[in-house]
């Protein structure tokens, strides 16, 4: 197998070490959920907002003694800031400086988690039992934390009752009968109780973080009056409504992480173009927030970096984010010849994306001859991409000769392109394999350079009559797929 490995130059806000256990802390629940222009003086990395002087006394009761790290919520991933020890129930966090405001974890030694908000005032206690660590919550001197222990609880009560109501209304399939009816009033009053919850937290609280990541964090209500369409359409478009990024400490807290991949991944259609739309919506929010900038366009591009995803042609997701923000103007995370390798590679990619005319290819055969790609007549041209000794070649290779053995009268030709390789192997394997198609090799790879872009070997491109390139990124398998749907039109 051959990769092509894509470096990216992202300079995170690092405390410490991942660790990987730590990625799965969270459990406040949330629910999930105009362009302006800069100058390149003004984009320049912001440090993390300051709080302090920290004094954070732990009482735990039920607890084993043992060691404990204090975990940093960071763009997404979890990092330790320091460690102490829990003796005797009693352990302790102090740091004169104090620590950047966001969301906080102590680890326990009995592998729980005590979660805390540290924002500008960051001298408080938590006392609790570890066998109910939230009701049993006492805070002392942290209005925030107060406010968010409450918030615990009522959500600990509060959540079973609205996933029991769902689940019993999910299962009727009579959603206008009296039964169904009374249970939707049921969950609209269980909605109004949360509504007025949220509403008593939020009141004179706008100075806490909380209040911010607990807002951010909110749905926008799904519209009744229009069509299935348009609901969608809305919901998508008001996601972020709810969303400060003028507060960068929301970045230092899992809740613009968690709405990123919702909005990308789950709200927005698996095709390129859908991709390509709606990070420039939501990126376009942010052109002025230097830390969010650099977070949503490092988090989309290695979303879709090739070899990361199974997006058929996710080099032009790829390719639209490192040539229009992984620019000198606008990467002020990264020097120039970082950028340059960026834009090098991302060029390499864009000669070939689906919808593109397949360029030609005129290199030698094993015989000596001269072969072209547009010399083929075949209405569709597979663009075959292999390497003698890659393992999943090896699996591919025979069942394209299979497939071309069966379809070869109907309208199909195979073009091979063997890299990485030395001309004794690739005759060797041509002969093992009975490969009994245009096979090619360049061993100064003069003449397929930027040509067709290969990320993992083996590459499969379709090319249709006009060789316009309609499929990649494939297994032998999909290749009729995606010849009928041309032929059909779609």
């Amino acid at each position: 197998m051959r990769f092509i490995q894509i470096v990216f130059f992202i300079i995170l806000i690092s405390c410490g070490n991942t660790n990987s256990s730590e990625n799965q802390l969270v459990t406040e629940h949330e629910n999930t959920e105009q362009k302006a222009s800069t100058s390149d003086a003004q984009r320049t990395e912001e440090e993390p907002i300051m709080g302090g002087p920290t004094k954070i006394l732990l009482t735990a009761s039920n607890v084993p003694d043992g060691r404990s790290y204090l975990i940093a919520s960071v763009a997404g991933g979890n990092f330790r800031m320091d460690s102490t020890m829990l003796v005797g129930g009693k352990m302790s966090y102090e740091l004169a400086s104090g620590y950047p405001q966001g969301l906080y974890y102590a680890s326990l030694p009995n592998n729980e988690f005590v979660q805390m908000f540290l924002g500008k005032d960051q001298e408080f206690e938590l006392a609790f039992d570890g066998n109910d660590m939230i009701n049993s919550m006492k805070v002392t001197g942290s209005r925030e934390n107060q406010i968010f222990y409450t918030n615990l609880k009522f959500e600990q009560g509060y959540n079973p009752k609205f996933q029991e109501l769902t689940k019993q209304m999910s299962g009727m399939s009579d959603k206008k009968g009296a039964e169904y009816m009374a249970l939707e009033k049921q969950r609209k009053l269980l909605e109004q109780t949360r509504e007025d919850h949220l509403k008593s937290i939020y009141k004179g609280n706008d100075d806490l973080l909380f209040v911010n990541f607990k807002r951010s964090g909110q749905n926008p209500k799904i519209r009744e009056d229009v069509s299935e369409d348009q609901k969608v359409y809305f919901y998508r478009k008001e996601f972020w409504d709810n969303v400060d990024f003028n507060d960068r400490r929301l970045l230092r807290t899992p809740v613009i992480s968690n709405k990123l991949s919702r909005y990308i991944k789950d709200l927005t259609p698996q095709d390129p173009d859908s991709i390509k739309k709606y990070a420039k919506v939501l990126i376009d929010k942010v052109l002025d927030k230097p830390d969010y900038f650099k977070f949503f366009t490092n988090w989309i591009a290695i979303q879709y970096e090739p070899a990361k995803t199974t997006l058929m042609d996710a080099e032009a997701v790829f390719v639209y984010m490192i040539q229009n923000y992984f620019t000198r103007g606008k990467a002020f995370w990264s020097d120039s010849m970082e950028v340059y390798a960026l834009q090098q590679r991302a060029n390499e990619m864009a000669q070939s994306l689906i919808g593109l005319k397949g360029p030609d290819v005129v290199s030698t055969d094993q015989n000596g001859n001269t072969k072209s790609i547009y010399e083929k007549t075949a209405d569709y041209i597979i663009v075959y991409m292999y390497n003698p000794t890659c393992e999943h070649c090896l699996k591919e290779t025979p069942l394209l000769v299979e497939w071309y053995n069966k379809n070869k009268s109907k309208g199909v030709d195979v073009f091979a392109i063997a890299i990485d390789t030395d001309e004794e192997e690739w005759k060797a394997y041509i002969k093992e394999k009975k490969m009994n198609f245009t096979n090619v090799f360049d061993p100064t790879n003069r003449s397929i350079y930027a040509k067709y872009y290969v990320n993992v070997t083996p590459e499969i491109y379709v090319l249709n009559k006009d060789r316009t390139i309609i499929g990649k990124n494939l297994k032998v398998f999909q290749i009729d797929q995606i010849i009928e749907r041309d032929k059909n039109g779609k």
